[in-house]
């Protein structure tokens, strides 16, 4: 069986169009709780709730449709996922609860195989699986809600980047993209191979080498709403602008050939929709339409976006190098009026 036949969109190209989203939650009121220290207000990537003077608790919740055909692999990467937003506010993975929606007729040794997966993950991240809920559903979906420590003195969140500080993507970007072209039968077995393999590792080495790093000063996840819809995010909470160098953006062999293709999810239109009212180009730049077209590509389990102090950046780079972490330096932050600029 196919996974990726049995749904309609996977992986977080499935998710509720970010601009959908942020209509609903700006009518919710806020609530006024001191211990309460990043809320959905800046949708940040995880809650932290202060329940001590030095400890708290990050608390996330990610799950989603299948995205590549193998259930040990989409195990796999749907705990990655889940795990990147409690790294990228710098916290450690405590604990799990699963989330499995499954067809009431389906095999279940698929679904033994996908949990299994996942558990493989949150294993190697030291994550403990406390329990979880199921529900019947035609679609598959599988994730985890995930609770972690983190020291409230030191929350990475995306609201702090800094006029100067350059920007650091430890991830290429591609994977809705490709994994759409699979989903049409479309996409060369290589490049599902790197994207698989790009899911699949978890953020938990680009996080720890960042916390021994002084002088980052925002970070968020790329995920859902791709890099100008998290970037849009970090803009507008950090009150500055963001010039991105298109050319120097990773990208998972394959990515711009599968555009070429025609494998644009429809993740990656409600993302431009969003995102593309801030974003402008550079006044001499000429950026080719589909490497424009990627940047909007709705990533699971994508790469950590830091925002770090200029005399740190060349440490960072070649601590996640050293690492083998495929990081690289894509852009700056500068004064102006809060949004994207793309060279």
């Amino acid at each position: 069986m196919r996974l990726t036949q049995q749904v309609k969109a996977g992986g977080c190209a499935s998710k509720l169009a970010p601009g959908s989203l942020r209509a609903v939650l700006d009518t919710l009121p806020t609530q006024n709780d001191p211990n309460l220290l990043v809320g959905f207000d800046q949708s940040d990537d995880a809650g932290v709730y202060r329940i001590g003077e030095d400890k708290a608790l990050v608390q996330t919740v990610d799950f989603f449709t299948p995205m590549v055909d193998d259930p040990f692999t989409f195990g796999q990467i749907a705990a990655a996922n889940a795990l990147s937003d409690v790294y990228a506010m710098g916290g450690k993975p405590l604990t799990a609860l699963a989330i499995v929606c499954f067809p009431q007729d389906g095999d279940l040794e698929i679904l033994g195989q996908v949990m299994r997966g996942g558990l493989s993950k949150l294993t190697e991240a030291g994550c403990t699986v406390v329990g979880g809920h199921s529900v019947r559903d035609v679609e598959m979906k599988f994730g985890y809600a995930v609770t972690g420590l983190i020291d409230p003195r030191r929350v990475y969140t995306n609201s702090a980047a800094q006029t100067g500080d350059e920007l650091i993507l430890t991830k290429p970007i591609g994977t809705g993209v490709i994994t759409t072209a699979l989903k049409q039968g479309r996409a060369q077995d290589a490049w599902v191979a790197d994207a698989e393999q790009s899911m699949t590792t978890l953020n938990q080495q680009a996080a720890a080498i960042v916390s021994e790093h002084h002088g980052v000063h925002a970070m968020t996840d790329v995920t859902g709403f791709g890099l100008m819809g998290h970037g849009r995010e970090m803009a507008m909470a950090s009150k500055v602008v963001l010039e991105i160098e298109t050319g120097a953006v990773p990208r998972i062999s394959g990515a711009l050939e599968a555009i070429a293709l025609g494998a644009v999810p429809g993740g990656l239109m409600a993302n431009r929709q969003y995102a593309e009212c801030v974003v402008s180009d550079a006044p001499s730049s000429r950026i080719e339409d589909n490497l424009r077209t990627l940047m909007y590509d709705p990533q699971t389990s994508g790469g950590l976006l830091i925002s770090v102090a200029p005399v740190s950046a060349g440490s960072l780079v070649g601590a996640l190098a050293g690492a083998a972490v495929p990081a690289a330096r894509i852009g700056r932050v500068v004064e102006g009026k809060p949004g994207i600029v793309l060279h």
